[in-house]
C-alpha cells in the first residue's frame, strides 16, 4: 500500500503542496474558481515552521486512529484494506473532537459547513495533488518498501561521490 513519505532536507516552505491540495478539493478543481468558490476549500496539507526547519504535515493514516476511536458518530472510518482514514460526510457533526485528539493537528475545520477535514489521498486520483505538485520532491508517494531503496540508493550515491572526492585528494 502506497502512503506519502515526506523528505524533509528538501522542503523550501513554497506551500505548493497546500495550494493544489486546497485545488483538488473545490468544487471547479482549478484555481481560479477555487477562488470565488463558496463554500471555500480547506487545505489538508500544513506546511509549517519549526526549529528553523519547514515541515509538511499530512495524515499519517494512523493504524489505530485516535480520530476514529474518538469519533461518536462515524463521522470518521478506516478502510479495513487499505487503511486510509477518511471523513464520512454524512455523519459528520462538526463537533472537532478528531481535530482535537489528532497527533499531528492535521485535521482541519470548515467552518462554514462545520464539518471536519482531513487528507483522503486524493483517491480519485493516481498520486495525490500535493505529491504532483511538489517542485522539490519533498513528498514523495510510494510503498514503503520502494521509500527505503530509494533512500537507500541515494546514501549508496552520496557515499560512492564523498569517496571518489577523497581518494583524489
Amino acid at each position: 500500500m502506497k502512503e506519502v513519505f515526506v523528505r524533509l532536507d528538501r522542503c523550501l516552505g513554497c506551500k505548493s503542496c497546500e495550494m493544489a491540495c486546497a485545488v483538488e478539493h473545490s468544487a471547479g478543481k482549478s484555481l481560479i474558481s477555487a477562488i470565488s468558490d463558496k463554500p471555500g476549500p480547506v487545505r489538508r496539507v500544513y506546511v509549517e515552521m519549526a526549529e528553523g526547519q519547514k515541515m509538511p504535515l499530512v495524515c499519517r493514516h494512523c493504524e489505530d486512529a485516535p480520530c476514529v476511536a474518538v469519533c461518536r458518530t462515524g463521522g470518521m472510518h478506516q478502510d479495513a484494506v487499505t487503511g486510509i482514514v477518511d471523513r464520512n460526510q454524512e455523519n459528520c457533526v462538526g463537533c472537532w473532537m478528531c481535530a482535537m485528539v489528532c497527533p499531528y493537528g492535521v485535521i482541519g475545520r470548515h467552518t462554514e459547513v462545520r464539518m471536519a477535514v482531513k487528507c483522503d489521498r486524493c483517491k480519485n486520483l493516481d498520486i495525490p495533488a500535493c505529491v504532483a505538485a511538489c517542485p522539490t520532491g519533498t513528498l514523495i508517494f510510494a510503498t514503503q518498501q520502494e521509500f527505503v531503496e530509494m533512500m537507500r540508493k541515494e546514501a549508496a550515491l552520496r557515499i560512492a561521490r564523498e569517496a571518489k572526492g577523497l581518494a583524489k585528494a
